[in-house]
């Protein structure tokens, strides 16, 4: 069950300070056009955004066509069709990163950090894609090439995202490290594609230890047995 009150309470608090905060920021319509505002407002299009994420369907457009539709009317009495639906949900985007920003999970001094890949397309469809075109490249992972974005997430040992970083598939992990810690103080685990002494020593001066898996070539570092404990939980992440 998704505690839809809760998330869309939380999600509609955000969402009246961030318009009320966004007026002063919009410039007038050169047009001269009304602005007419959408029948459905931007915290139920969130909040249904984050319901699919919740949910077992795979595509947006199964959930939303064969559940919310059916199942969820009474609370959101103001759907609009399917395809208006994708048109608006860029809207969303801007909202949703400010939000997470703001959700920052607890500070423990335990953190770990990772990249994942975000493929645009399959590799053999790559010079025919036209989705994120001038921001999708190629990259490449411990399970190979792809093209796409990559995902750059961090967070405490108790599973909570103290910040997370959208770059194109081609950049090093070890290049937006320090702007996704910048606040954090204790220790830091990752896996291999994070050793840079330049780094190590950059982190170390914020008082952020960074521990990271050896390489074959790299003398062993002695860890004490709560890093090595440290290691152990890395996997359930």
């Amino acid at each position: 069950m998704i505690p839809l009150t809760e998330i869309f309470c939380l999600i509609d608090d955000f969402c009246k300070l961030f318009e009320q905060k966004q007026k002063n920021y919009i410039l007038p319509n050169p047009d001269g056009k009304r602005n007419k505002p959408c029948s459905i407002s931007l915290s139920e299009l969130i909040t249904i955004v984050v319901m699919f994420h919740l949910s077992h369907y795979r595509t947006f457009k199964d959930f939303y066509l064969c559940c919310l539709c059916q199942n969820y009317r009474k609370e959101f009495p103001k759907l609009v069709s399917y395809s208006r639906f994708v048109e608006l949900m860029p809207m969303s985007f801007m909202p949703m990163i400010l939000l997470l920003q703001g959700l920052s999970g607890k500070q423990t001094g335990h953190y770990y950090i990772d990249s994942t890949k975000l493929p645009a397309c399959h590799n053999l469809r790559i010079y025919r894609n036209k989705v994120f075109k001038d921001v999708a490249k190629r990259g490449k992972t411990s399970t190979g090439w792809f093209f796409g974005l990559k995902l750059h997430l961090v967070i405490n040992q108790q599973g909570e995202i103290m910040n997370f970083s959208l770059t194109s598939g081609n950049i090093d992990d070890r290049t937006v490290v320090e702007s996704l810690v910048s606040r954090l103080k204790g220790w830091l685990f990752g896996d291999r594609g994070y050793i840079s002494k330049k780094l190590a020593q950059s982190l170390a001066d914020q008082g952020l230890e960074l521990i990271t898996k050896i390489k074959a070539n790299i003398k062993e570092k002695i860890l004490d047995p709560i890093q090595e404990a440290g290691f152990k939980w890395q996997k359930y992440y």
